[in-house]
């Protein structure tokens, strides 16, 4: 089962401020979420963040931290930040 992703408008804008190397890294991060958004595996680092509703994961592409949601087969990216930054109102 495929899922599709969807990205918002803030992680646009905060991916395209990112490096190419970088954006390289986290798009071929994001492919992997097609085939499963829940569970961590070798390249594909994923947690669910607890207290969150709907429930929200993050995955880890190195110092960066992305946040997103699943809806029905529908992976959709909330935003991407370096890691340390934290993570506000979720």
């Amino acid at each position: 089962m495929k899922y599709m992703i969807l990205v918002s408008k803030t992680f646009q804008k905060q991916f395209h401020s990112l490096e190419n190397n970088v954006q390289e890294r986290i798009t071929s991060a994001l492919k992997t979420l097609e085939d499963d958004p829940f569970h961590s595996r070798s390249g594909a680092d994923i947690k669910k963040l607890s207290h969150t509703e709907p429930a929200k994961y993050r995955l880890c592409v190195e110092n960066y931290r992305i946040i997103y949601a699943v809806e029905h087969k529908t992976v959709k990216v909330i935003e991407v930040f370096k890691r340390g930054k934290g993570y506000r109102d979720l």
